[in-house]
């Protein structure tokens, strides 16, 4: 495991690095809860939000032990009901500033999961798996929509998903806006945590050219292929401008995490070489950016 950054005590309740984390059961909270471990937080797992309060004073109080704290959800809990929302706003009240984590994937993606395990999802009762997972979703929807951060875990492993989360949550620019470019492919799906979608099959397909067919867009003869095409470094400047342009709008809103998906046909080539381009284009814009890509590698 890492070594964990010393960090100060909070002087304030708004000092805390208060992270909640909840979502789809079966979307990966608990490797979520591990990544958090790794870049240095204290994790409190399966906790009723109705002990949100009392572990965040807690924590608050136990100095720089706890400095930062990460605290997992889970409708398994018996003590478990609808008002997060809530219990939220009552943190906030109070003076501190959490950040709530919402882990979701496609519906047959979280059957298969179940299946594989051969486990019954905890709200399915008498039903079907399908049951379980409409019953979870209305009662995490208000969780969902207010969220800080989205993670759709649909088509990553367990590997993928913890360096994501090890991305997002490194102490440094924790407070700051990050920007992910995340590429992928059409045909695999539009990601569930896009915050813009920008399609990038106007330039021509490295697919076709026999030379860079097995190769990716992180490699430099199918970058320099793609990011030469007519209009394409047009199209990274005019973005990365629109995509800075909104940054302190998202801010001043309290949004601390954008996700930009980047897509082509099969999220290998051209959705690879410009999201990393994009990335590249908004850190000289003075943003935290980083790309990730979603499909590389499924074909």
């Amino acid at each position: 495991m890492p070594e964990r950054t010393v960090e100060p005590a909070a002087n304030s309740r708004a000092d805390l690095d208060l992270v909640i984390v909840t979502g789809a059961s079966g979307g990966g909270r608990s490797t979520v809860a591990k990544a958090l471990e790794n870049v240095g937080y204290y994790v409190v797992d399966n906790l009723p939000e109705s002990l949100l309060v009392t572990m965040a004073e807690l924590a608050f109080e136990s100095g720089e032990a706890t400095r930062r704290t990460a605290m997992v959800l889970d409708v398994r809990s018996h003590a478990f009901t609808a008002d997060l929302v809530g219990a939220v706003d009552d943190l906030k009240d109070r003076g501190f500033k959490p950040r709530v984590v919402f882990v979701d994937a496609e519906e047959d993606i979280l059957v298969r999961r179940f299946e594989k395990v051969r486990r019954a999802h905890p709200l399915q009762g008498s039903g079907r798996i399908l049951d379980g997972i409409a019953a979870e979703r209305e009662l995490l929807a208000a969780a969902r929509e207010t969220a800080d951060a989205l993670i759709d875990t649909s088509h990553l492993n367990e590997n993928q998903l913890r360096a994501r989360v090890e991305e997002l949550f490194a102490p440094a620019d924790a407070r700051k806006l990050r920007i992910t470019t995340l590429s992928f492919g059409f045909k695999y799906g539009i990601p569930l945590d896009a915050d813009f979608v920008v399609d990038v099959r106007f330039l021509p397909n490295p697919y076709w050219i026999p030379e860079l067919r097995d190769h990716t867009g992180t490699e430099e003869a199918v970058s320099q292929y793609v990011l030469r095409q007519p209009g394409a470094e047009e199209f990274i400047g005019g973005y990365a401008g629109l995509i800075a342009s909104t940054a302190s709008g998202f801010e001043r809103e309290g949004k601390r995490y954008v996700t930009v998906a980047v897509g082509c046909t099969g999220g290998k080539h051209r959705s690879v070489a410009i999201a990393e381009a994009l990335a590249l284009a908004l850190r000289d814009n003075g943003l935290s950016a980083y790309p990730h890509h979603r499909d590389m590698g499924l074909e």
